[in-house]
């Protein structure tokens, strides 16, 4: 029972995160690159730190700076350069991974429009279909009325006629 508790306890917890990579990978991908960068972004704000303290160490006779001390501030300043170079290349990667979600969010607008009009158009038609129908319906309905009509003339004509002659049968033996 324990383990099964556990079990429960550790899905509940990794649920939000599991859901969050199946609902959008290129969001969360685009997401995980930004915290590279501002850990980058970090790491140089600490090295200029460092670059700083060094131009300030003057272990030389009568406090002036050694080559010693010149070569390291030089080495921080060259490792500040690289750090730039690779914030600006995982910054492209970034706007790359922007600029990707733009297009795809252009692609469905315009697959959902498209969509749309699809509908549009299918209920356009089934609408223009059911009047079709319906005027059909009542064409037919009228000449039922019609052909209703005449039978009830002709069923009315007939018994007439045989009561008619019925009529004139029996006066006519008389």
């Amino acid at each position: 029972m324990k383990q099964f508790t556990l079990l429960c306890m550790v899905c509940l917890w990794y649920a939000p995160l599991f859901a969050q990579m199946k609902a959008n990978p290129d969001s969360l991908a685009y997401q995980l690159q930004r915290t590279k960068i501002n850990n980058m972004l970090d790491e140089r704000h600490r090295k200029f730190g460092q670059y700083d303290e060094s131009l300030k160490k003057h272990t030389g006779i009568f406090g002036l700076q050694t080559k010693k001390d010149i070569r390291r501030s030089n080495d921080i300043l060259m490792d500040i350069a690289r750090t730039d170079d690779s914030i600006f290349i995982q910054t492209k990667i970034l706007l790359n991974y922007r600029t990707f979600q733009q297009q795809q969010a252009e692609v469905k607008s315009s697959q959902a429009q498209d969509y749309s009009l699809g509908y549009m158009n299918t209920i356009n038609r089934l609408r223009a279909q059911i009047d079709r129908m319906k005027q059909e319906a009542a064409n037919a309905q009228k000449h039922h009325e019609k052909v209703d009509r005449v039978y009830v003339i002709a069923f009315v004509l007939m018994l007439g006629s045989i009561l008619l002659i019925l009529f004139i049968k029996r006066f006519s033996t008389v």
